[in-house]
């Protein structure tokens, strides 16, 4: 027994030393001692990632307990095909956290269910504009995505538990599953179109819409829908994203958080109003 768990012991060190891990510098934006995750803005990840403000999930318990907002850290990103997860926090001091943008504040909010969306106009794959009143009549599941991404469990997983909920009412012909980028810098249609073109090929309830040239229009999207973005011109990206289900007059139906939502609990929300 006791050269068995010798044995597990060094298959486990040797797994951890094969993932790739990176020394991250950033500031502590915020704690979801729920999900034990972290939201850090952090520095340029050398060979990984830009400047971004992004969660991460720390799986050590005592490192997260003292941890607070504010707080100056140094840590290692361990890069995991499973669970990206952040360690070895080490706090240097107090760091900054600028101040919100509140440009749109007094124009755009979060929408309570009940009550019905904006029309916005964006840009299919073709560069097409393309209005969401376009698809009245329909119902609608939104989601938000972006090409730089770097996360295999942020965007990568919403492309594919989309996929999924397409393949799942494959049969009907009221529903729409819309993906956005609200990377109006970068994500122009050609670069959505070479990204993910293939996975709306043969399918005709999945769309993928650029906000390229239309800030406005995307921002009021995300903005109704309970979420948020920054930093999108100085290429230090952060986010709070939601997925929403809209009816075909587009009223708000229902809304799950992040990216980490439960692919079945959605389907059968959307089976709740889909009959």
């Amino acid at each position: 027994m006791r050269n068995n768990l010798i044995l597990l012991l060094i298959v486990l060190i040797c797994c951890e030393a094969e993932q790739d891990s990176y020394p991250v510098k950033g500031t502590v934006r915020s704690l979801d001692e729920g999900q034990s995750r972290i939201t850090i803005a952090h520095d340029t990840i050398p060979g990984l990632m830009m400047p971004m403000v992004m969660p991460f999930p720390v799986l050590d318990q005592d490192e997260f307990s003292r941890l607070s907002i504010g707080d100056s850290v140094h840590f290692q990103f361990v890069w995991s095909d499973t669970l990206p997860y952040a360690r070895r926090f080490e706090i240097i001091g107090q760091g900054h956290i600028p101040e919100d943008d509140e440009f749109f504040s007094d124009e755009f909010s979060e929408l309570q269910i009940g009550k019905y969306f904006d029309d916005v106009t964006l840009l299919t794959l073709d560069s097409n504009k393309v209005s969401l009143s376009d698809s009245d009549g329909r119902y609608r599941f939104i989601s938000y995505i972006f090409t730089r991404c770097p996360m295999p469990n942020m965007c990568p997983a919403v492309i594919m538990k989309t996929n999924y909920l397409v393949d799942q009412f494959s049969r009907s012909d009221i529903i729409d599953f819309i993906l956005v980028s609200f990377d109006h810098k970068y994500d122009k249609p050609s670069i959505l179109k070479r990204t993910y073109g293939t996975s709306i090929n043969e399918t005709s309830n999945l769309k993928i819409w650029s906000s390229s040239g239309q800030v406005e229009d995307v921002y009021k999207l995300v903005k109704q829908s309970g979420g948020d973005f920054w930093g999108i011109d100085e290429d230090k990206i952060g986010h709070t994203l939601r997925s929403v289900l809209i009816g075909p007059d587009r009223k708000f139906l229902a809304s799950w958080s992040g990216e980490d939502w439960n692919v079945n609990q959605v389907e059968r929300g959307i089976k709740m109003f889909i009959k």
